[in-house]
Order: structure tokens, then C-alpha cells, then sequence
């Protein structure tokens, strides 16, 4: 402290919402082993560094109705001759920015699974209903001979609708009650809040249940409607057996190329296209939401390789209590273990254009540099030009300014200056804001001496203990960074979220595919066990049998897979735009092999509803099915 070493005594541990997600200098992660935040008395805090009543630091709480934006200004102006580097409002807070961000891609998913969710429930409410209603059609309409009105008869499997979704949603609050306080639990201890509470809503509850109840009642509409408005005559009598028409298959042959089963598969599906296309669509969101939950640890992955493999190489970074001339850099060179060290100068600025402006940093790098480099948007280490700012996709965004447009420099170092530069180039970055120059650029541009406040090292992992010792007997260091920690603490907190999605996410299709083919078979199942049980007194094994009640489901998985693949893409696309921030930008990488599980998935659950069907098969009652209806 002050250039000395200090010897503290612990008084208690405390929170502060200022610090609920601490990052030590040049850090991209929490890391408690290697950062922390002490608090002090003033008296004692003033006497180590030889002050009286001297403050470098103001927290302020303004009236209500004020304007932000001109009470920074005027504090600007006031604090100018006293040395003030600016003021910033609680949005540039980091803890406020990394839990608006949190809170920004909660809202994103909020948006984009529940009419996932919804969709798929009418659907399987408007299949299962259908099935019913078209089974009891024969007593509908004598119901309706003896007196009964649609409305009563409609009312009557409305109420069985109402039931299901009453049971559903008692179930889905259950369920999201205790989600929802596992979620605030794993949220308090990552941004150590004290406490944080499942605000359990009465209107949070309202909107959810009469979402499902919506859903439930577009989903039924269509099925109960079809059939009540049906004369008693003409619902008393079977249906209107299938009529089966050439289509364009049999119009150019293909269909006597095909084998026997997949050419009967093709004609039901034909004959009932709506049908078959809302199975196939349901089946292809089932995989779309895989898709959508999986590629987040490809993207991860890419990210964290272009961030700390192509970009930011070293091993540990120095970042110094203030500059230091070739003298200071040439101590650090001689630190224990290090083999390589680069220097870099961070400046606090606000970029400005026109209207659009951003509160960040110039960092200047030598022109090549191989361990902390910058990269192009093609992941290429990109020379630092002699003049000209650089700037990451994200702050050229905000700043909305192109390749050979001027921006204004406001340096934060209580001088006030402000100096105009050129955009040289637009660079790739996933995490933060970055501008850069050419280290000897950004002194001149200055007007100082060369002179840096950062290093980046490559440190023999045999000497690790020693440079450590050696870092904290250096008052002029005032914090490491070792990379590959951070590295660690990155995979460790994404890799846990990851995990749970891709858990959540995987039952959540698996119950969607599930729901979708059970119903499906189970509706073709009653369709035509007359025409199964025909064909096993005529011969037809087990087997043969099995293969034409499944072929139809077969052919629409294997539509499935590949729509809800491009489903998917598109649902990674919303969740990417969703997720932008000013902290991280997810990079949309979607591998083969997320496509690849996420079809299996669908195969298996498919697969396992189609074995329960198949039992079903196997025991049909033949002569129960074969009897003639009266």
C-alpha cells in the first residue's frame, strides 16, 4: 500500500453490492484465491498514504426525476481542475453491467422457449382429443339424435381439456417453483448476493397458467368442432373410409420402385398431409431445441480458443501501479522463469462520434507482437499499423463508425485533452470492448516518453513459486493475471451452466418427441388395427406387420431431423442476437457433431415410443378387432 508493505488485521467479512462479482485487474473472471476487496477506516486508510481529508473516489445518489447525464457533466466540469478522470453512471458499474447482461439473456430465453413449449402442448392436446372424438363419433351422434345440443357436447370434452390442462399446470408450477429456487440459489452464491429470494408472484403464476390454457384451447378448438357440428345421421355412421388418389410419386413411377411398405408409408401420409406435417413439425422442434440448447459449447469452445489460444497467448499478465520507462521493463524481464515479456500501455478514454460515445480504454501494443495479439475478424494476427485506432467489432457498433472515419479521443487523466484519430481497421473480440494502438503511436500521441503499464509473460512452469515471491515483494505490480486460471474459472462457471442446459434441454425434447410419435402411432394404431389384424390372418408375420405400422414414422423422422436442424440454426441465430452484450459476444458455431446428437436423440425417443407402440401390436386381439361393428 502506498509503495509499502502492509501488515492488516482482519475485523470481519463483509458484502458490498459494489463487489457482488469482483474481477481483479485485467481478469475476465471472478477468481476469490487471487482477488479481493478490503475495506478500511479512513483515518487509517488517509495516514498510510499521507493524507488528511483527501478523496479520490465519490458514490452519489441523485434526486428523483434528475438527469443522469447532466449531473456527470456537471461534476465533470467541477472535478476537471482537481484532476477528475469522469464520472459514470451505475449502468458502467462492472458488477451492475455483468448482472444486466445476466438478466438480458434471461430475458432472450424467456422469449424463445415457451411458444416452443406451447406450441408442441396444442399440438399434442389437438391430436390426442381428435383421436378421441373421431373414436366416439358414433355416440356423439346418438347423443345428439336423443336431444343433446353441440354446445353441451362440445362443453362436455372442453371440460376434459380444461382437466388435462389443470392437472398440467399444477404440475409445471410444482416443477418451475423448485427450478426457480434452484436457479436463485446458484445465482447467490456465484454473485455472492447475501441472500436472494423466489419472488413467487400471484401474476407470474396467473400469466403462465392461462398461457397453457390458451394453448390447450386452440389446440382443442379445431378437434371438438370438427366432429360436433356434424348431423346426428351422419356422426352415427362410420367415417368415410380413406380415398387414396395418385399422386405425383405414382404420376412418374417412382412408386413402383419403392419396396411395398415404404410405398403404403408414403400414401397415408399423402393422404392425411395435415396430420402428417404437424407430426413432422413437431418432431422437427424437438430437435430445433436441441440444436439451439447444444451449440452453446461449441461456441464456447471457439471462443475460448480465439481468446486465449489466438489472441491473449501468454501465460500471466503484469499490470503495473503506474508506467514505467525500459529500465522498469527490463526488472520484470529479469523476474524468475520469465522467457518472454512484451509491454502494453492501457489509457482510460471516452470514444466519441457525433452523438455516440463509450467510456473504455486505448490499449497500445508493439506492432507484432506473439503473445498478447490482436487478431482480424477472420481470426488472423493482425500488424499494428504506425497510425490509426483499431477498434473490436462491438465498440466500432456503438460508436457507429467505419474503416477511415475520425473519432475523438477524451483522455480520463484529468487533464481534459482530447485528440482525434482515424479507424485503421475493425478486429474480432468476444469479450469486452476493445481499442487499440500501436504502443510508440499511442506515447507520441501523448506526448511522452516510451513508457508502459502492462507486461505479458511466458514464465518457465518450473519457477512458478519463485516469480510469485518475486511479483509480491514488487510494490510496483498491482496485480497478475495468469491466464491460464482464468481459463479455468471460465470453463468451470460455463461448463456448469452448460451442463444443466444441455440436461435441461435434452429431457425437455425427449418428452416433446415422445409426446408427438406415442400420440401418432397410438392414432394410427386404432386407425388401422383392422387392417394390421387382416394382414396377420392373412399371413404377415409379426415383422412384416411391425415394419408398415412404423414406416410412416420412420419417413417423417427422417423429414424431422433435417428441418429441425435448419430449425435449430435459426433458433442459434435468436439466441446468439439475444446474448449480445457489451461484455461477451457469443460467436454462432454450431459442429457436426451437435447436429449429429441432437438427431440421436430424436432417433432414440422415437425409438422408444415406437417400441411401446409395437407391444401393443404384438398383443391386438385379433378376433375382437376383426368383428363387424353394429
Amino acid at each position: 500500500m502506498n509503495g509499502a508493505a502492509q501488515r492488516l488485521t482482519v475485523t470481519g467479512i463483509v458484502l458490498s453490492p459494489e463487489y457482488v462479482y469482483s474481477i481483479g485487474p485485467g481478469d475476465m473472471m471472478p477468481d476469490d484465491r487471487r482477488f479481493g476487496v478490503i475495506w478500511m477506516p479512513r483515518a487509517e486508510l488517509a495516514a498510510i498514504y499521507g493524507m488528511r481529508s483527501d478523496v479520490n473516489a465519490l458514490s452519489l445518489r441523485l434526486m428523483r426525476g434528475a438527469d443522469e447525464a447532466r449531473v456527470i457533466a456537471a461534476i465533470d466540469e467541477l472535478l476537471k481542475p482537481y484532476g477528475g478522470s469522469g464520472a459514470y453512471g451505475r449502468s458502467q458499474q462492472i458488477s451492475h453491467q455483468f448482472l444486466s447482461s445476466e438478466l438480458t439473456q434471461l430475458e432472450a430465453m424467456s422469449y424463445v422457449l415457451p411458444p416452443i413449449f406451447l406450441g408442441v402442448a396444442a399440438f399434442l392436446v389437438n391430436m390426442t382429443l381428435g383421436r378421441l372424438v373421431q373414436l366416439e363419433r358414433e355416440q356423439i351422434g346418438l347423443f345428439k339424435a336423443l336431444g343433446y345440443g353441440s354446445a353441451s357436447i362440445a362443453w362436455h370434452y372442453i371440460k376434459l381439456s380444461l382437466l388435462i390442462v389443470a392437472i398440467g399446470v399444477l404440475i409445471g408450477w410444482g416443477v418451475g417453483v423448485w427450478l426457480g429456487r434452484q436457479m436463485a440459489a446458484l445465482y447467490a452464491e456465484f454473485y455472492k448476493f447475501p441472500f436472494l429470494l423466489f419472488d413467487e408472484r400471484p401474476d407470474v403464476f396467473a400469466i403462465s397458467g392461462l398461457a397453457a390454457l390458451v394453448a390447450a384451447g386452440l389446440g382443442s378448438a379445431q378437434a371438438v368442432a370438427s366432429t360436433v357440428r356434424l348431423p346426428a345421421a351422419v356422426a352415427m355412421a362410420p367415417p368415410v373410409p380413406p380415398v387414396y388418389m395418385r399422386s405425383v410419386l405414382d404420376t412418374i413411377g417412382l412408386m413402383r420402385l419403392l419396396p411395398m411398405a415404404l410405398t403404403m408409408a408414403l400414401r397415408n401420409i399423402l393422404r392425411r398431409p395435415l396430420r402428417s406435417a404437424l407430426t413432422t413439425l413437431g418432431m422437427a422442434l424437438a430437435a430445433a431445441l436441441l440444436v439451439a440448447g447444444l451449440f452453446a459449447e461449441d461456441s464456447i469452445d471457439f471462443m475460448i480458443d480465439a481468446t486465449f489460444f489466438k489472441s491473449e497467448r501468454q501465460q500471466a499478465s503484469l499490470i503495473l501501479a503506474r508506467p514505467v520507462g525500459e529500465s522498469g521493463l527490463e526488472t520484470v524481464r529479469r523476474l524468475p522463469g520469465v522467457m518472454a515479456a512484451e509491454p502494453s500501455r492501457s489509457v482510460a478514454v471516452v470514444l466519441r462520434n457525433g452523438l455516440h460515445s463509450k467510456r473504455s480504454a486505448v490499449v497500445g501494443k508493439p506492432a507484432a507482437t506473439d503473445l498478447s495479439r490482436v487478431v482480424d475478424l477472420d481470426l488472423n494476427p493482425v500488424i499494428l499499423p504506425d497510425r490509426g485506432l483499431m477498434l473490436s467489432q462491438m465498440m466500432a457498433r456503438l460508436l457507429d463508425v467505419r474503416v477511415g472515419d475520425s473519432v475523438e479521443i477524451e483522455l480520463m487523466d484529468g487533464t481534459g485533452r482530447v485528440l482525434t484519430e482515424t479507424v485503421s481497421q475493425i478486429v474480432q473480440q468476444f469479450v469486452g470492448l476493445g481499442a487499440y494502438m500501436e504502443l510508440g503511436e499511442l506515447n507520441r500521441l501523448l506526448g511522452e516518453a516510451p513508457v508502459a503499464n502492462g507486461v505479458s509473460l511466458m514464465v518457465d512452469d518450473s519457477e512458478w513459486p519463485q516469480l510469485f515471491a518475486a511479483v509480491k515483494a514488487m510494490p510496483a505490480v498491482a496485480g497478475m493475471t495468469l491466464e491460464r486460471r482464468t481459463v479455468e474459472r471460465f470453463r468451470e462457471t460455463i461448463g456448469e451452466n452448460i451442463g444443466q442446459s444441455r440436461a435441461i434441454y435434452s429431457i425437455m425434447a425427449c418428452l416433446i418427441v415422445f409426446g408427438v410419435v406415442y400420440n401418432a402411432m397410438r392414432i394410427q394404431l386404432s386407425e388401422r388395427a383392422r387392417e394390421l389384424a387382416s394382414l396377420r390372418v392373412l399371413g404377415f408375420t409379426l415383422g412384416e406387420v411391425s415394419v408398415i405400422l412404423l414406416g410412416e414414422l420412420t419417413v417423417l423422422v427422417l423429414i424431422a431431423i433435417p428441418a429441425g436442424w435448419l430449425g435449430g440454426y435459426g433458433l442459434a441465430v435468436a439466441v446468439t442476437e439475444g446474448f449480445q452484450s457489451e461484455l461477451f459476444r457469443i460467436p454462432l458455431i454450431i459442429e457436426r457433431s451437435t447436429y449429429a446428437t441432437a438427431g440421436l436423440i430424436v432417433l432414440g425417443a422415437a425409438a422408444f415410443s415406437a417400441y411401446l407402440v409395437q407391444r401393443r401390436v404384438t398383443r391386438l386381439d385379433m378376433i375382437a378387432v376383426l368383428k363387424t361393428r353394429d
